[in-house]
């Protein structure tokens, strides 16, 4: 782990002073981050590593942007192409590398970009869904459809496309002969909870759901049955601290690289969450949850060596970075943070 190098990719918006994706250094060891350089493009906010490591593909005002990943860890833009509605903000990408899937908060659209596996340009849209419906809750942002996230599921047989406006979970199986999405199932959150994101174990057996006005995550056991998804609830687990009377919205999730933790950031009360996994049942319990000091955690992202990790603190315009000390069930502001306008994401990849 000391002799291996890493840099991180910084996503923000750029209607202030930012102009791109910020390239950072990593000292692993150390926790730090040191800023190298920025890619101008127009409002990365959110972006993805291809599994071959070769290329990096992110949210623009344009749609979506294909970059591929130089020795040295540095971007060269291949090219950009639109996804078929408003632009969108999230984006995941399928295990071999031949699509990327898009999902638009504005226009709840969920597109199927297809990709030259060649030399990793974007080839164009392949297939595009619209959500429709109304929720239950009158405010503007949970009473119609809006696509948070999208996830494929480990078995690569399914997308999920995760409505924080409908409350529940939109399941499409994937035909990558055709480059179609078909609708198959729903996964119906509870009311009101708003789900904002998904992440799957690494070992594919359990779903996590982070729900951003419930304040929790959900937590169900995954498999593929009769060539069919099947999504078991397993648990319900609070992102607040009793203590705390402060607003607070469930913001962002991460699992470290080992697989044994998962972290939960939560904006308006701005804490950080962590939480163990047992490896049996896939359930939750918490380690510790503790203030961040800055304001509105956007991201939250774990180092390789699982024992340092950072937070995107939106409205306070920098990046914390903390120790992690999950034996005495605590961590630590470690280091000044690094001012940056406006962060929306981060992805770590080893060089």
């Amino acid at each position: 782990m000391s002799s291996d190098k890493y840099v991180a990719y910084v996503g923000t918006y750029t209607h202030e002073n930012s102009i791109g994706i910020h390239l950072y250094d990593l000292d692993v060891a150390n926790g730090t981050m040191t800023e190298r350089k920025v890619v101008p493009i127009n409002n990365p906010s959110h972006l993805v590593i291809s599994h071959s490591k070769k290329y990096l593909y992110s949210i623009a005002d344009e749609g979506v942007e294909a970059f591929r990943i130089l020795p040295d860890g540095d971007l060269e833009m291949i090219n950009h192409e639109w996804i078929g509605g408003m632009r969108g903000c999230y984006v995941d990408i399928s295990r071999d590398d031949d699509f990327l899937f898009v999902g638009g908060y504005h226009d709840a659209r969920v597109s199927m970009m297809r990709l030259n596996t060649e030399d990793g340009h974007i080839e164009g849209i392949a297939d595009g869904i619209f959500h429709k419906g109304m929720g239950r809750c009158i405010a503007e942002r949970s009473s119609r459809p809006h696509v948070n996230c999208v996830k494929q599921t480990p078995d690569r047989k399914f997308l999920c496309a995760v409505d924080g406006g409908l409350d529940h979970i939109k399941i499409y199986r994937v035909d990558y002969e055709a480059g179609k999405l078909r609708n198959t199932d729903i996964l119906r959150c509870q009311i009101d909870s708003a789900p904002k994101s998904m992440l799957f174990s690494a070992d594919g057996k359990y779903a996590y759901v982070l729900c951003e006005l419930l304040n929790c995550v959900n937590v169900y056991a995954y498999s593929s049955e009769d060539d069919n998804p099947n999504f078991e609830f397993l648990q319900e687990i609070t992102t607040t601290d009793p203590k705390d009377d402060d607003i607070c919205s469930a913001s962002a999730m991460t699992i470290t690289e080992d697989g044994k933790y998962l972290y939960v950031a939560n904006a308006g009360v701005n804490s950080a969450v962590i939480y163990e996994i047992d490896p049996e049942t896939g359930m939750l319990s918490l380690v510790t949850n503790c203030r961040i000091s800055g304001e509105f955690p956007k991201a939250i992202e774990v180092f390789p060596d699982n024992q340092h990790f950072v937070t995107l603190n939106h409205e306070s315009n920098e990046i914390c970075s903390f120790a992690m000390n999950y034996g005495e069930k605590y961590f630590v502001m470690h280091g000044k943070p690094c001012a940056i306008d406006k962060p929306n994401c981060i992805a770590i990849h080893k060089l």
